[in-house]
C-alpha cells in the first residue's frame, strides 16, 4: 500500500466514533462566565469519549443574545448548539427552530432536572433545552465588613435594611463600595436585575390590558431607590456594571454586598480567585414587604437549531455537558463548591453537595421564584425579570439603555420612564397587542 492510500487510511479511521458514525466538529456559541469557560477546558473528555470535536465561540451575553438571535431567525446554520435561555426557548420552540430534545438517553435521565428548569426549557411539554445550570439570585456579603459595621444580615432582609447597611460598609478611602449591582445596558444584564428588583416595589411591566406601566408609581420608587442608593454606597461608573465587572470588584474585595445570580457564589467563595473566599455569607435577595422578593429565575441551557447536519452528534455533547457524570466529572477536577447547580435533584439529595455553604441558599431562592405569578398585581405574561412574548428583548434592550443614561447622571429619572413608556406602548401597539 501506498504511503498516499496508508495516510488516507489512517484519516478514515480516526474519521469514525467508537459508536461507528462519522465524528463531527461541533461550533457551540456560549456565554463568557465562568461555568461555561470551565466546560471548554473539559471538553477533551468528550472528544475521548465520543470522537467529536468542539470549536467554541465564547461571547460576550449582551453579543452572544444578538449573534444567536440573529443566526436562528435567518437560519444562517452558523452554530450546532447554542446556549440560550429560559425566555428564547418556547418562543423559539413555537417557531420550530428548535430541536426537540425528547428522545434523550434513560441514562440521561430526564426527569431529574429539577422541574422548576425543566418547565422553563419546554414548549407544550416537550423539553427543548437542557439546562447547563439553573439559578435564582441572591445577596453574597462580606461577613466581616457587616460585622465592623456592628449590623447583621437577616436571612430574608428587606430593601431598607440593604440600603441601610450598604452605607454602614462603605468605605471610600480604602476602595470598598457597600453594594455593587448591575447598571449595565441589555436587556438580561441591568435590565433583568432592575425588572427583578421592581417586582418587589409592585411595578410591571405591563397591566393586563398589555399597557405599559412605566408611568405609575412603583416604577419611580424603584428607580429613585436604586439611583440613590447606588449613587450613596455604589462604584463609580455602575452604570456600564454587568455580571464580570461586578464578579472582578467583589473577588478583589471592593463590595459590601452584591445581589446578582446564585451561580456567583462558587466564583466568590473560591480561594483561587476571591481574595475574600472566607468571608462571604449568603441571604434571600431583598423585599419590601409586599409578598414578592426580587430574585429572578433562569437556566443558561444547550440548544439544537433545527436543520443542522449534526443532530445526533449535538445530542451527545448536550447529554455529556449536561448530565450526572459531567457533575462528578466537575467535582473530581475542581470540588464539589464549582460543580454547575441549579439543575438537577440529585444534586441537592448527594450528600458531599450538602456541606457546600451556598447549596441551601442557592436551592430556597429557585424555589421562592415564581414565574408564573411574578409580580404584586396581574399581568398577562410569564417570567420573572422578562416577559416572555417575542417583542420583549427588544423592548427591553432600549429601556435598559433609558435606564443605564440616568445611572450615568445623563438624564432625570422622570425622563427615561418618559421615554420608557412611549417606546413600550409604541412597540405593543406595532405588534397587535393593543
Amino acid at each position: 500500500m501506498s504511503f498516499t492510500r496508508t495516510l488516507y487510511a489512517a484519516t478514515a479511521m480516526a474519521l469514525v466514533t467508537a459508536g461507528g458514525a462519522l465524528a463531527e466538529n461541533l461550533v457551540i456559541a456560549t456565554v463568557n462566565n465562568g461555568d461555561m469557560i470551565r466546560m471548554q477546558g473539559l471538553t477533551q473528555d468528550f472528544t475521548d469519549k465520543t470522537g467529536h470535536t468542539v470549536e467554541w465561540v465564547t461571547l460576550e451575553e449582551n453579543v452572544l443574545r444578538q449573534r444567536v438571535t440573529t443566526d436562528i431567525a435567518a437560519k444562517g446554520g452558523s452554530f450546532d448548539i447554542m446556549t440560550i435561555g429560559m425566555y428564547e426557548t418556547p418562543i423559539w420552540a413555537a417557531n420550530e427552530w428548535l430541536v426537540p430534545l425528547d428522545d434523550l438517553s434513560a441514562e440521561y435521565d430526564a426527569d431529574d432536572i429539577l422541574p422548576a428548569m425543566k418547565g422553563g426549557l419546554s414548549y407544550e411539554g416537550t423539553m427543548y433545552a437542557a439546562p447547563f445550570y439553573g439559578e435564582s439570585s441572591m445577596i453574597m456579603y462580606r461577613k466581616d465588613l457587616m460585622e465592623k459595621a456592628g449590623m447583621e444580615m437577616p436571612e430574608a432582609p428587606t430593601w431598607s435594611f440593604i440600603r441601610e447597611a450598604a452605607a454602614a460598609m462603605t468605605d471610600r478611602d480604602n476602595e470598598i463600595n457597600g453594594i455593587c449591582l448591575r447598571g449595565k445596558a441589555g436587556w438580561g444584564e441591568g435590565g433583568a436585575f432592575i425588572t427583578a428588583m421592581s417586582n418587589s416595589f409592585g411595578a410591571r411591566w405591563f397591566d393586563e390590558d398589555w399597557n405599559a406601566q412605566f408611568d405609575t408609581q412603583p416604577w419611580k420608587d424603584t428607580l429613585e431607590f436604586y439611583v440613590g442608593m447606588m449613587n450613596e454606597s455604589g462604584p463609580t461608573g455602575y452604570a456600564t456594571n454587568g455580571f464580570n465587572e461586578n464578579l472582578n470588584l467583589f473577588q478583589q474585595g471592593k463590595c459590601g454586598m452584591w445581589i446578582d445570580a446564585t451561580v456567583a457564589a462558587s466564583f466568590v467563595t473560591n480561594p483561587n480567585d476571591s481574595e475574600v473566599a472566607d468571608s462571604v455569607g449568603f441571604a434571600l435577595a431583598p423585599d419590601n414587604g409586599l409578598g414578592k422578593r426580587s430574585n429572578w429565575l433562569w437556566a443558561w441551557a444547550l440548544a439544537i437549531p433545527a436543520g443542522t447536519q449534526k443532530e445526533a452528534a449535538a445530542k451527545e455533547f448536550i447529554e455529556w455537558s449536561t448530565s450526572k457524570g459531567y457533575i462528578e466529572l466537575v467535582a473530581a477536577n475542581e470540588g464539589w463548591a464549582n460543580v454547575p447547580p441549579g439543575a438537577r435533584i440529585s444534586l441537592y439529595e448527594n450528600a458531599n453537595y450538602k456541606d457546600v455553604p451556598f447549596a441551601k441558599m442557592t436551592l430556597d431562592s429557585i424555589l421562592s421564584a415564581d414565574p408564573q405569578n411574578p409580580t404584586v398585581d396581574p399581568v398577562p405574561y410569564v417570567g420573572i425579570q422578562f416577559a416572555a412574548i417575542p417583542e420583549f428583548a427588544g423592548i427591553a434592550t432600549e429601556v435598559s439603555q433609558e435606564f443605564s443614561a440616568v445611572y450615568a447622571g445623563q438624564q432625570s429619572i422622570d425622563e427615561a420612564l418618559e421615554k420608557a413608556q412611549a417606546l413600550t406602548n409604541d412597540a405593543m401597539e406595532a405588534a397587535g397587542y393593543r
